[in-house]
Order: structure tokens, then C-alpha cells, then sequence
């Protein structure tokens, strides 16, 4: 049975790729293309939307595909932890469907993730630096969120990463404990780096997406996995077959 999706966003650069993809896929057709401006009647009879827009306006939008019975895959930046509790209230109180969230469909970005999680537990401090093209409205990106939550998970029973004056705003800005610094640089797609700190050493895990290319293998797997998730599923790992972790909530 093929897909209907409505894409809201569509006139975005993510928006934009989505809309090619789905209708190079023999599985996927476009129900409809919005921005996020228009009205959200649009969504009506989808059988999956995709929110690519921007922080602002994510959660009403994702808020009235839930409501409406309609599966939800989300690719817009800024769903930090309290706002996915929220949103796990709205999906238990609905009874479903289920909200796919991706901070970054680029499968090597969720490798190098995963590497930050492992390397966590091995070094007391750690910052992040994210570097994005001028047009990324949002800071910091929805992918140092997450990975900034993940390595803070990872040392649960350590505590948090030493990070000393953070009260300067230099310092950047902290989640879950870990300063994170936002760049955005014409000339650059993409580029995450998580540097480590120890005795005598660093490590730094450097993630760079050089094209929107990089994005469609992700997207594809996201667009299949969405309309059968249950719950809240957060991260593009979690419908990869990466091992333990795509084992879904």
C-alpha cells in the first residue's frame, strides 16, 4: 500500500528533500506539500507527516497530527528532553499514533554519537562544537542536543562533566551539563565535534556532512520505520540496525 505523507515544511531545504525522495519512491506518494504557515488542514487523510519546520511552531504542529490519528516523523531541531515529555503526555492521553523523532538523518552523525556515548564514561570533560550553514535558525542544533543528553545518560551513576567557568558566556551554552559552542559559517553544510578531555590526552569525535545527500539514506529509513513506531521514539539509531539500541521503546 503506498504511503500518503504531508510534508509540512515543504518549502525548506529538508522540506524541499523530502518532497524529491518521496516522489522518486515507488512506496511513498505526496498527499501534501505545506509550509509552515499554511493551514494544517492540509494534514487531513495523511497517513504520515513530516514536520520540518522550525522550533517555533514544531510542537503545535506534531501536537495536531497526533490529535488527528495520524503518525508523525519529526526532522525539526529543538525537542530537548521536557519537550518530549510533553509530547509523551499527548501521545498516552490520545492512545497514539506513534512520533518518530531524528535530530540528524545522516547515519554517520548517529555513529559518531553512539562513539561520544562510549567514550563518555572514560572522561570527566566534555564540550561540543557544532558548525552550521547561516541558514539554520536554531542554536544550539537538535543534534548537540542529543548528544550532549546521551553522554549525560551514559554518566547517570558518574555525575556530571566538569566544565569550569561556565558562568562566562564564552563558555557556551550547557545541556545536560555540557557546554555546547554554535557556529554558523557560510561555506559549511554541517560539522559536529565532541572533544573529550583526560589525563595527559583528548579525544575529539568529528562528524562532517559535506552535502544534503548525505541525509537520503536516513530519510528513506525514517520514512518507513515512522508509520509503525508506537510511543515516542527518539533518534534515527533507534529504527537502524545498529545493534541493542534499534531495539524500539
Amino acid at each position: 500500500m503506498t504511503v500518503r505523507v504531508a510534508v509540512v515544511g515543504a518549502t525548506g531545504r529538508m522540506g524541499r528533500l523530502f518532497v524529491r525522495l518521496i516522489d522518486e519512491s515507488a512506496d511513498h506518494e505526496l498527499h501534501a506539500g505545506l509550509s509552515s504557515r499554511d493551514d494544517l488542514a492540509g494534514i487531513e487523510g495523511a497517513d504520515l507527516v513530516v514536520d520540518v519546520t522550525v522550533p517555533a511552531v514544531s510542537p503545535g504542529i506534531v501536537e495536531r497530527a497526533v490529535r488527528a490519528g495520524i503518525p508523525v516523523l519529526v526532522g525539526t531541531s529543538g525537542w530537548s528532553e521536557p519537550r518530549l515529555a510533553a509530547l509523551g503526555t499527548v501521545v498516552a492521553e490520545v492512545g497514539g499514533p506513534g512520533v518518530l523523532v531524528v535530530p540528524n538523518f545522516s547515519v554517520g552523525s548517529v555513529l559518531a554519537t553512539m562513539f561520544a556515548t562510549m567514550a563518555a564514561r572514560f572522561y570527566e570533560s566534555v564540550e561540543i562544537v557544532e558548525t552550521h550553514h547561516p541558514g539554520k535558525v536554531d542554536s544550539p542544533s537538535g543534534t548537540a542536543i542529543r548528544t550532549a543528553e546521551l553522554v549525560a545518560d551514559a554518566r547517570r551513576d558518574l555525575g556530571p562533566v566538569r566544565a569550569p567557568h561556565v558562568d562566562q558566556r564564552a563558555r557556551g551554552q550547557q545541556v545536560a551539563s555540557v557546554p555546547v559552542h554554535s557556529l554558523r559559517l557560510p561555506g559549511i553544510e554541517a560539522r559536529q565535534e565532541v572533544v573529550f578531555g583526560g589525563a595527559g590526552e583528548t579525544l575529539s569525535l568529528v562528524h562532517d556532512t559535506t552535502s544534503q545527500t548525505a541525509y537520503e539514506q536516513g530519510i528513506r529509513v525514517a520514512l518507513a520505520a515512522a508509520p509503525t513506531v508506537t510511543g515516542v521514539v527518539v533518534g534515527l539509531d533507534r529504527v537502524l540496525p545498529l545493534g541493542p539500541s534499534s531495539e524500539r521503546a
